[in-house]
């Protein structure tokens, strides 16, 4: 197995069997949504499907991308796909790092067999993107048969590796280039540290309309790597562990940035996907829960938790009184203090750096 495979194989057991999700809050817990007594609805009647990057799905739900290039890889992602499938959700694929390296690694993340209809997005690091160019980046799309690419950005997560990426210049104006040269949507993606309001418009200019912001509280790649190798690695993971921009906050960045937000980074709940769409996020997406599922009960495991989320986000619709889950962006909800600290402080900063900006524009 190369090195990039036993890697993955490595980061699938950790995530599977070990304490790999951040100690701080994802701040979701802040949002306190008012129940409806009186909702005057149905079931029925409750439609909790949305449109995201050209697809309709059934229950605002991504599955995000785990893993791909090893043998074990491809009997999860099909296992996800199937009940991405069955349920109307969104799926992504793990890192396609693998089949820059080894293109016979390809079969490990095509599943349109078994999800022709579902929203498929592909993945590749930003770094990668800009070291390979965007015609074998294409390449990597066309080969699955994906709907749109997710680049992710992992910068904390590298810097832990000992074998990890050191130089991350040119990774913007690669994004750039692949948003205006391939034919479908690019997702930005973090990969658990979130995006700050400043980084959001950097994307914003350069073209970027859709983010996956992957706050912190969930799946910490800095403690899963702390767990992985040398004392270094121990050291520099456990003091990054918790490093990052809580979820509920950088959902509230991602839209006051005029983006489409696709909310990861500790949704674990029903509950939680609610209170992502209260905050303004178009969908919700999750790994750690699709994973553990899997290696507990295969493919009937995954079912099991697709059908738990897709029947709880209804009846909280329900709950809550709006038929749509874009309308719970207008629905009564109470922000806790400290969520409403994350927020105000980045606004006055935001204010601050235009105050400045402006400033050194009359001087000039």
């Amino acid at each position: 197995m190369s090195e990039i495979g036993e890697r993955k194989t490595s980061h699938l057991d950790l995530c599977a069997t070990h304490d790999v999700e951040s100690q701080r809050s994802t701040l979701l817990d802040q949002v306190h949504l008012l129940h409806e007594a009186l909702p005057e609805l149905s079931c029925d009647e409750v439609d909790p499907s949305v449109e995201l990057l050209g697809r309709r799905l059934q229950a605002p739900l991504l599955i995000s991308g785990m893993s791909g290039g090893t043998p074990r890889a491809r009997e999860l992602n099909r296992a996800l796909a199937t009940a991405a499938q069955k349920f109307g959700l969104g799926m992504g694929v793990g890192s396609q790092r693998a089949m820059l390296v080894d293109p016979s690694s390809e079969d490990t993340y095509r599943v349109r067999e078994v999800a022709p209809d579902i929203l498929l997005l592909a993945n590749i690091g930003a770094v990668q993107a800009r070291d390979a160019g965007p015609e074998r980046v294409a390449r990597l799309v066309e080969a699955i048969g994906a709907d749109a690419l997710c680049v992710h950005l992992n910068a904390a997560q590298e810097l832990v590796q000992d074998e990890g990426d050191r130089d991350f210049r040119g990774c913007l104006a690669a994004i750039e280039q692949l948003v205006h040269e391939l034919p479908v949507a690019v997702v930005a993606k973090e990969t658990g540290c979130g995006f700050a309001p400043a980084t959001l418009a950097r994307l914003r200019e350069i073209g970027v309309a859709t983010v996956d912001v992957s706050g912190a509280g969930g799946t910490s790649w800095t403690g899963v790597e702390a767990l992985r190798g040398s004392p270094r690695q121990r050291a520099l993971g456990a003091a990054l562990r918790d490093w990052g921009i809580p979820t509920a906050a950088a959902i509230v960045f991602g839209r006051r940035a005029g983006l489409r937000v696709i909310a990861s980074g500790g949704i674990r709940t029903p509950l939680d996907v609610v209170r992502a769409l209260a905050l303004g996020a178009d969908v919700a997406a999750l790994a750690l829960p699709f994973l553990r599922a899997h290696a507990e009960g295969g493919e009937r495991g995954v079912l099991e938790i697709a059908e738990r989320l897709a029947e709880g986000v209804r009846a909280l619709l329900l709950l809550t009184g709006v038929r749509r889950p874009g309308e719970l962006r207008i629905a009564a909800c109470h922000l806790g203090p400290e969520l409403r600290a994350w927020i105000d402080r980045a606004a006055e900063a935001g204010a601050a750096a235009d105050a400045w900006a402006a400033r050194i524009a009359e001087v000039h």
